[in-house]
């Protein structure tokens, strides 16, 4: 493996990020590009795919350019739950639908409606909720509303799908990524396609993660090998190391997701239990909002969110500190309730913006920890440490808060863009340049820093996350009473 090269590439919800990563997970060359987001109504996150292509393309370029052994492979991976609507040409009809888009809240709950928890369970292998994210929610908002988009639609596509294709030619998908789509056989599941009439028409073949899904058509790596990759979160999983039984995660982007490793299923509700995979079997719990929300703060802050986490490091959460629900576009696990908004409790004339700044790092911390307490109880087991990464990991502050709050040590992985290195560790695998996954991750993936519970800060999390839960409780009907208008 010494004397090849490998490509990650990860397409995420604020930028698209690039590693080209030597045999021994030493970093060659690396390139990223910010796409924007745009809001044009309430409940609304769209993207243009076309800035991800060239993103994409651009960091080809520059690898190509680079010195080093030659490239063996090239992996992608993307944000997931974020929906490209194309024609037969693969031409692009609709803005990108994101993850975080929740205009599809009204058919995703009429969709969830038409199946029993039982019958989830049966066709997902998990009691998957049908929500405003879902492909299927996504396609009857688009037939209701556009259905001159809709009649046109040949394949409703994931980012990642939309990259290779256009690399490749080679149009498909993977049953890890197709969440709430796919069984435990990796098939669509035809119980859950067959609520949205033209739906299994519109969806693409699926493959192995780790298959190859075609070569580069033209180019500098014109022949390079791309494997298929899977969704961000897998990506990351093994970008941060994460690839045996009882290993846990906290991946830390415009979003949280908390993942556990575990052979165990109990059942538990507000998670995501993918199928097992090549013995990985993981629970996740997605979070609406993390980075995302210390960004919303930093604006009204009047910085960045670097300047934001510097704030929030002069100081430390105390007993009459500020207390924030970070659900500024509502939560997905483990309640998955799109009427829930952002709140912030118990301030004070005294409190200035670097008080505001560390209850949103906590307040996404509490947020964090709902989630985990979910993915362990679905797990049937105790994460014992985190290894976490992503940019929002780059603050010491931060991540000393998240081991406060979630009780337990919290190792930091070196790298930023964990997404992109999971996405080559997976392309090594895919050639067969490593043996299996835990190979590539233990080879490719380097540590950075722990961080240890600190006694007193950890027992002041408890108790101020007791009442995080009843704030959110308490705020619930006040938030939904004002989102209806």
């Amino acid at each position: 493996m010494a004397d090849h090269a490998l490509v990650g590439i990860d397409i995420g919800t604020t930028a698209t990020k690039a590693v080209l990563l030597d045999g021994a997970g030493r970093r060659l060359a690396e390139h990223a590009a910010a796409h924007a987001t745009a809001r044009p109504a309430p409940g609304r996150a769209e993207q243009d795919p076309e800035d991800w292509m060239a993103a994409v393309t651009a960091a080809l370029a520059r690898f190509a350019a680079s010195e080093g052994p030659p490239v063996a492979a090239i992996g992608i991976t993307g944000q997931v739950n974020t929906h490209v609507f194309c024609d037969g040409g693969g031409t692009v009809l609709h803005p990108a639908i994101t993850w975080a888009d929740t205009r599809a809240a009204a058919q995703g709950a009429a969709l969830d409606a038409r199946l029993t928890e039982a019958e989830k369970i049966a066709a997902l292998g998990a009691p998957i909720p049908l929500d405003a994210s879902h492909a299927l929610a996504r396609m009857a908002w688009m037939a209701e509303t556009h259905p001159e988009v809709w009649d046109a639609t040949a394949a409703v596509l994931l980012p990642k799908d939309l990259a290779i294709a256009r690399l490749t030619g080679a149009a498909g998908g993977d049953p890890i990524a197709a969440i709430g789509l796919a069984g435990p056989d990796f098939a669509y599941a035809g119980a859950v396609v067959g609520l949205m009439p033209g739906a299994a028409a519109r969806l693409p073949p699926l493959a192995d993660p780790l298959e190859v899904a075609g070569a580069v058509g033209e180019g500098a790596f014109a022949g390079v090998p791309v494997v298929r990759g899977t969704m961000d979160a897998w990506a990351s999983m093994f970008g941060v190391g994460v690839a045996e039984e009882g290993a846990a995660m906290h991946l830390c982007g415009t979003s949280d997701v908390l993942g556990l490793i575990s052979a165990t299923r109990t059942g538990a509700p507000g998670v995501v239990a993918f199928p097992t995979w090549r013995g990985i079997a993981l629970h996740a719990g997605p979070t609406q909002s993390g980075g995302a929300a210390l960004a919303w703060a930093a604006r009204l802050l009047g910085t960045d969110p670097a300047g934001a986490a510097a704030l929030a490091a002069g100081g430390a959460v105390a007993a009459d500190s500020p207390l924030f629900l970070p659900h500024l576009e509502g939560e997905r696990a483990p309640l998955w309730d799109a009427e829930s908004r952002g709140t912030f409790a118990g301030l004070a004339a005294r409190h200035g913006p670097a008080d505001l700044a560390r209850s949103v790092m906590e307040g996404t911390a509490f947020a964090a920890r709902m989630a985990l307490e979910a993915v362990e109880a679905s797990g049937g087991r105790r994460a014992e440490t985190l290894l976490g990464g992503g940019g929002g990991a780059a603050s010491d502050a931060w991540c000393q808060i998240r081991a406060d709050v979630l009780g337990r040590p919290w190792q930091r992985q070196h790298a930023p863009d964990a997404g992109a290195v999971g996405a080559a560790v997976m392309a090594g695998a895919g050639v067969g340049l490593v043996p299996d996954l835990a190979a590539a991750a233990r080879t490719l993936v380097r540590a950075d820093r722990r961080f240890d519970p600190d006694p007193h800060a950890a027992a002041l999390a408890d108790r101020r996350y007791g009442l995080f839960r009843d704030l959110y409780a308490a705020a619930r009907p006040v938030n939904a009473a004002l989102g209806a208008g």
